[in-house]
């Protein structure tokens, strides 16, 4: 599983001109199911996604996690993580799971990060969305769960 964090101090996601999810201050999360990706998987990276400590504490130092902060997420589908751009100019996206399966990792990395104690608002699975960002630092992390042991 792919997931691109990025701080904000506020984000939203619309589709057909309508706001289906957004979040203050928190994370913007831009997540993509691999082939080979399981419910473990979700599981695990949203508790990384939950502890990483990339929000300032008192000294200005990133030593707070969404946990400690109180902060919420917004979680957006995006199967273009899974880009492979070694060979030509236009990307292949053979490595991202399935639709079916990416929609149901998807939502279980949501409802992951839900049981830890986040507020989460997602996107809509496989629509058109376009999403609105302010990028608080800019923090922008990028984890894939296949480069950790």
């Amino acid at each position: 599983m792919r997931v691109l964090v990025q701080r904000v101090t506020e984000a939203r996601v619309d589709v057909a001109g309508h706001t289906v999810g957004a979040t203050g201050p928190g994370l913007m999360l831009l997540v993509c199911a691999m082939q080979g990706d399981d419910a473990a998987v979700a599981a695990r990276m949203a508790g990384r996604v939950a502890r990483l400590r990339i929000f300032r504490d008192d000294q200005g130092r990133m030593n707070r996690s969404l946990l400690d902060t109180g902060g919420s997420a917004l979680v957006v589908s995006q199967f273009t993580l899974a880009a492979d751009t070694r060979s030509g100019n236009r990307p292949g996206f053979s490595a991202a799971a399935a639709p079916d399966e990416g929609r149901a990792l998807y939502h279980a990395f949501a409802q992951a990060l839900a049981d830890l104690g986040v507020a989460v608002q997602t996107g809509r699975f496989g629509a058109d969305m376009q999403v609105t960002l302010t990028n608080d630092g800019p923090v922008t992390i990028w984890m894939d769960s296949a480069e950790r042991g």
